[in-house]
């Protein structure tokens, strides 16, 4: 098993390499260092702070792709944490409009109607919205959505976590003193939300784990709340109590890995290494790498040239990876 996923992961930072190794001259800027640098300012902003798993991958992703364009953080880029899906986007985008950005980012779904409003008032600057649906209809020059084919990820990991079931199988291991086998052979998932963007997630998991498990179920739960750490532990406790031999989610706090940990469940978690929270329990982790789109629109506005209405990123462009896989 260790072997095989050794060469998966080989696999998928080569391919993440030789991606990046294509886009170097469309991302890295001209040459010109401070000259270059000059001619952006840039804000981001997150629904939470670092606290979350979900944020903490756009924030970490912000500062990469700044850093690699020379640009420098309280000067040439502002990071605004914990706005809501409210109005207080629209206030929060307009303050960096008068802060001198001409380029803004943000990174939840529920904040796409307030960054078109400020789009639609300021037409000069450009906005960039993460996760939206909304610029192929809205028409607006200045208005962008971006995501990643994150359903690659998520099958990767659903491969990883069939084996470990084959493992668990294999070797007899109980989960709440009950041997795994094929014919128990169950994983939970837990979702924030019933979106499109969810279910996906936990589809390609769920057909990732299989292709290598053939008689393994899955149960999905829902929060719905992209960030609740008392329901994604809630969530994920209920699964193990109904006989989860192994638990993902797509929800953005440490919930679901803890109760794994305590109850001694594999997890597979997602935006980022949860190893900390379950040194015995974590496997691996998929996750979008914001920092290709992040690093290609800033140079869009350097240069002058226009940013793609609706962005895509894929494994093969180094915009979806896996992280270290826990021994």
């Amino acid at each position: 098993m260790k072997k095989f996923l050794a060469m998966l992961l080989a696999l998928v930072m080569a391919l993440s390499l030789v991606a990046c190794g294509e886009k170097k001259d469309d991302t890295q800027g001209n040459g010109d260092g401070d000259a270059t640098a000059a001619k952006v300012k840039v804000g981001f902003i997150t629904l939470h702070d670092e606290n979350s798993t979900y944020d903490k991958n756009f924030i970490d992703a912000a500062k990469e792709a700044c850093a690699n364009l020379g640009l420098v953080e309280n000067e040439d880029y502002f990071i605004k944490t914990n706005v809501g899906e409210t109005e207080q986007c629209a206030e929060v985008a307009a303050d960096l409009v008068d802060a001198g950005c001409n380029i803004i980012f943000a990174d939840s779904f529920g904040h796409e109607p307030y960054m078109i409003e400020v789009a639609k008032a300021n037409p000069e600057v450009q906005f960039c919205h993460s996760t939206g649906t909304r610029a192929h209809t809205e028409g607006l020059a200045n208005y962008h959505n971006a995501f990643a084919s994150i359903y690659e990820g998520r099958y990767l990991a659903g491969i990883a976590a069939g084996m470990k079931l084959n493992e668990m199988i294999e070797n007899g291991t109980e989960i709440n003193g009950v041997k795994v086998t094929k014919e128990n052979a169950k994983i939970g998932y837990v979702g924030a939300f019933t979106y499109a963007e969810v279910v996906s997630g936990y589809t390609s998991f769920f057909l990732g784990a299989r292709s290598v498990c053939p008689t393994v179920t899955m149960d999905v739960t829902f929060t719905g709340s992209w960030y609740d750490e008392a329901l994604e532990k809630e969530g994920a406790q209920l699964l193990i109590d109904k006989g989860c031999n192994l638990i993902s989610q797509h929800a953005d706090s440490l919930g679901a890995p803890t109760a794994c940990e305590n109850a001694k469940v594999p997890n597979v978690s997602y935006n980022g290494s949860t190893k900390e929270a379950g040194p015995n329990t974590y496997i691996i982790s998929s996750r979008i790498n914001w920092a290709p789109y992040y690093q290609y629109a800033i140079q869009c506005v350097i240069d002058g040239k226009a940013i793609d209405a609706d962005w895509t990123g894929t494994l093969a462009t180094g915009s979806v990876v896996l992280t270290e896989l826990n021994t």
